[in-house]
């Protein structure tokens, strides 16, 4: 059980449970092989609140609507469903990630009545395009609207090998001296060829975009990579987010 601090040193939760990592480790006396990122994990749903932060949901008269994707768009839809829910503007968007409604305005019974009500609004959110990658596992999500322009590629590996085989010598039975362990080091630098110059065709729709990432023929860790280079070149046309 490991306790949870806030910025002000109290401890407000405790986390405990089974630890999911992104990697694993085999290792003997004479190789190591480390696959991911083992020293990394979550624990699902693993925090305990201890502690409440002071609050009366009845005494608000004004309550804020956070977006947890900030975007002009999305917040003026939120506006104009509360508001026609109603009948009446009770909704009013501050900036791209705050709606404010006013209780009073809404001519209900409570806070709880009104927020009842407002989470059964339904929108269609404003979707960015955009690219996530989990470089820790090597994973590539990409939104329905992520564009591609035509680019060449090319890339090729490197590959260095390091292994240690240390030797034990030992003196003749009955004879002065100790046994010393000789160090030995095999280290092995490998180039592969890669994918050469390649041409990846402009996509105007994710199976397109897809199809030609495809066709290089590289290892999801290679394209991460290989998507970083053609953001920088201006030719992914999406947002991209590295976790």
């Amino acid at each position: 059980m490991t306790p949870l601090n806030a910025a002000d040193g109290e401890i407000y939760a405790v986390a405990q449970g089974s630890i999911i990592a992104g990697g694993a480790v085999v290792e003997g006396d004479g190789a190591t092989v480390t696959k991911g990122v083992p020293t990394a994990g979550v624990i699902p749903a693993g925090a305990r609140v201890e502690r409440e932060i002071d609050f009366v949901l009845s005494d608000l008269t004004n309550v804020r609507l956070a977006l947890r994707e900030a975007d002009f768009t999305t917040a003026v839809r939120i506006e104009q469903a509360i508001s026609a829910n109603f009948g009446r503007q009770v909704a009013l968007m501050m900036d791209s990630g705050t709606v404010s409604l006013d209780i009073p305005s809404t001519k209900m019974r409570s806070v709880a009545h009104v927020l009842g009500r407002v989470g059964n609004i339904e929108i269609e959110p404003e979707r960015k395009a955009r690219v996530v990658v989990d470089q820790r596992s090597g994973t590539i999500v990409m939104g329905e609207d992520v564009r591609i322009s035509r680019v060449a590629v090319s890339q090729g590996n490197l590959v260095l090998r390091i292994q240690e085989a240390p030797l034990a010598v030992q003196p003749n039975p009955f004879a002065e001296g100790e046994t010393v362990v000789i160090p030995r080091t095999d280290v092995a630098l490998e180039e592969k060829p890669g994918i050469g110059l390649a041409e990846v065709p402009a996509g105007a729709s994710l199976s397109e975009v897809i199809a030609g990432l495809n066709a290089l023929g590289v290892a999801p860790r290679d394209m991460i990579d290989i998507l970083k280079s053609i953001k920088a070149a201006g030719a992914l046309h999406a947002e991209f987010i590295v976790n």
